[in-house]
């Protein structure tokens, strides 16, 4: 029987709560915590009033590839980067310093934001697995999350080359309907 440490149960409690408060699903605190998935649930009740939200995980590469995706997910994968070389954090830590200064940078939004936590949590393993990597834009030298073997010797980013449709979203239209 392994002793149990309250000062580490604590710790990976405060972990918990601070991955519920920035939306984490319960598979992400599963797997980024030893609590058991009853105590967890409780917890997840606890801090945010209701049920964890059920059914798949968000489970494909292609998502990080469209245009406003790929812009969030490239500024959230430097942040990272950038304090994992820096900073000396890593593992889960890094997952929250991250997407809080990710979160900091985009500004409040209406709803939810463009990359969740889950999301770049996700994102993290994909780069881990060598599914994903950041390749540099030769335009503006920032670099971007693309498939890992793709080729991307003459790449331009979605910021210095947007799709035609780029922000034309009916939430667009009517932000701007509603501030004419």
């Amino acid at each position: 029987m392994r002793n149990k440490s309250l000062v580490n149960e604590a710790r990976e409690i405060q972990i918990a709560v601070e991955l519920v408060n920035l939306g984490a699903r319960l598979q992400l605190l599963q797997e980024e915590t030893s609590l058991s998935r009853e105590r967890l649930l409780k917890l997840y009740k606890e801090v945010k009033g209701e049920s964890p939200s059920k059914g798949m995980l968000p489970y494909s590469t292609d998502w990080f590839m469209s245009w406003l995706p790929n812009i969030h997910s490239s500024l959230f994968m430097d942040i990272h980067q950038f304090l994992v070389k820096h900073a000396g954090v890593s593992g889960v830590e890094a997952l929250i310093k991250s997407y809080r200064l990710y979160l900091e940078q985009t500004g409040p939004t209406e709803g939810e934001p463009v990359l969740s936590i889950t999301r770049a949590w996700f994102m993290l393993r994909f780069f881990d697995a060598k599914m994903l990597q950041l390749t540099p834009c030769t335009e503006c030298g920032g670099h971007f999350v693309v498939h890992t073997d793709e080729l991307c010797g003459d790449y331009s980013c979605g910021i210095c080359r947007p799709p035609s449709r780029a922000g034309k979203t009916r939430k667009a239209a009517q932000s701007e309907a509603a501030a004419a």
